[in-house]
Order: structure tokens, then C-alpha cells, then sequence
């Protein structure tokens, strides 16, 4: 059982959850920070802040530590839109033109007016309303352009650490990556590191960790599937339709129980 640091008192019981449902899944696969981050694209340093509670991770993140970790993602998902609002919610700022509209605005008269107001009185009240909802404006507009420039150098910086850390080649859409394969073979069964997975469907354009275990054993078993990218492409579609004809399968380009049955339990070509 690893060994964590205490989360931050200020934060938020849902997001609370979810930083000690991803620790779990980190715990299961029995992985090093350096290993997970070449599993799922995001740096050592990454996984450091959003394991330790300061820095909620990016949907992708979360949904790649789901499927390291063999837990369902739609579920995780889930929990991580939750704590994204409540992180929203914790880091919002209350402006100074917030406070002078609440605290500021004009008082109402001590006695009742005898006379009709002059009709210059009100058009400073329309003027400086205006003014009030437009320095709001303004202070909205520069509070998300702040956030915007906050979340791109933070990408930045994730991008940075996985080339000098990961031993994935990451593109600048996070795809392709090149996976290793780490084979080996546990109660007769033939694993690659990837997944353990021995009934998930895959087909043309699938892409995930699951497509990378299976070009991994497609490897294995002699019919290379191309590029081990984890991307489910005309290649990997050839090579799976070879071994099924091999094994006596029906050949169909689709790997289903059947074919997965056999990558685990055949014996390489």
C-alpha cells in the first residue's frame, strides 16, 4: 500500500473523493508515477499534483488512470465532472466592482420627498447602473482570459515533462502513442502489460489501451499488426484477420472472445 500525503483540509468532500478513488486505482496497478505516466500521456510531475490534491486532473487524465487501474470510466467520469464544479466553485472570485455594486449603491432618502425628482436624478441612476453592469463585464471577461492563460501554460508544462520523462512519443494531440510491450505469461495466459482484459469487442477504429494489448499479442503470435499505437487501423485488421485463418477462427477482423481466447493461450508462430 503506497503511502500518501495528507489532502488539503480546504478541499471539497466531492473533489476529496475523487483524488482518493484515483490513489486506489493508482495502488491496483502496482505502477510507478514514471511507468503511469507512460501509460496514460500525462508527466510524473502531473500525477504528483492531482494524486496530492493541487490540481484537479483533466478528463482525459482521469479517464486514462480508469482504464490503467481496470475500473469503469463512465462511473469515474462521473465523479470527476462533480468535483470540477465544486474546484469551480472554491476558486471563485469575488470582484471589487461585486463588492461596490452590493455595498455602494445608492441609499434611499431619509424622509419622503415632497416633490417629484427631477428628472436629472434618474438619468444618474440608469448612467451609473450602466457603469456598474460594464465593470462587471469587463472583470469577467479579463478573470477568463487569466484562466485561459493559466490552463495553456499548464498544458504546456504537461507536454514538457511526458517527452523528457515518458517512454511514449506524444503528438500534439496526445495521439499517436507508440506503447511497449512487457510481455509475459501468468497461469497459461499470455499478458502485455496493457490490459487484462479477455472480452471487450474491438474493431475499425477503435483506439485505447485494450487495441495496444491486442497488437502486442497480434505480435506475438507472429501476424505483426503494424505500429503498436494502440489505433485499431487497416493493419491490425489484416494481421487479426491472418490469425484468425490460422487459428481456424471465424475470420471476421473483429477480435471478440474467441480471438482474444487464443492471443492469450497460443503459442508464438
Amino acid at each position: 500500500m503506497s503511502h500518501w500525503r495528507e489532502l488539503p483540509a480546504e478541499l471539497h468532500p466531492d473533489v476529496r473523493h475523487l483524488i482518493v478513488r484515483l490513489r486506489g486505482l493508482k495502488d491496483r496497478s502496482e505502477l510507478s508515477k514514471r511507468r503511469l505516466a507512460a501509460k496514460t500521456g500525462y508527466s510524473a510531475k502531473s500525477w504528483q499534483r492531482y494524486l496530492n490534491g493541487r490540481s484537479l486532473p483533466p478528463r482525459e487524465a482521469v479517464e486514462s488512470m480508469a482504464r490503467v487501474g481496470g475500473d469503469n470510466p463512465h462511473r469515474l467520469l462521473v465523479l470527476h465532472e462533480i468535483a470540477a464544479q465544486r474546484w469551480s466553485e472554491g476558486r471563485a472570485i469575488t470582484t471589487p466592482a461585486t463588492a461596490s455594486a452590493t455595498d455602494d449603491g445608492p441609499a434611499p432618502p431619509e424622509h419622503a420627498p415632497t416633490e417629484h425628482q427631477p428628472q436629472g436624478r434618474h438619468l444618474r441612476v440608469a448612467v451609473t447602473a450602466a457603469a456598474v453592469v460594464t465593470a462587471l463585464s469587463v472583470t469577467a471577461a479579463l478573470l477568463l482570459a487569466v484562466r485561459l492563460t493559466e490552463a495553456r501554460a499548464q498544458l504546456a508544462d504537461e507536454r514538457a515533462g511526458v517527452a523528457a520523462t515518458a517512454v511514449a512519443t506524444v503528438s500534439e494531440s496526445m495521439v499517436p502513442v507508440i506503447y511497449t510491450c512487457e510481455l509475459e505469461q501468468r497461469d497459461g495466459r499470455w499478458y502485455a502489460g496493457l490490459s487484462r482484459t479477455t472480452d471487450i469487442l474491438l474493431s475499425n477504429t477503435q483506439m485505447g489501451l485494450e487495441v495496444a494489448e491486442a497488437q502486442c499479442l497480434l505480435q506475438r503470435a507472429g501476424s505483426e499488426p503494424g505500429d503498436i499505437d494502440g489505433v485499431f487501423g487497416p493493419k491490425t485488421r489484416r494481421a487479426v484477420e491472418r490469425m484468425q485463418k490460422r487459428g481456424g477462427l471465424i475470420v471476421n477482423g473483429v477480435i471478440d472472445p474467441p480471438t482474444w481466447q487464443a492471443l492469450r493461450e497460443g503459442a508464438p508462430q
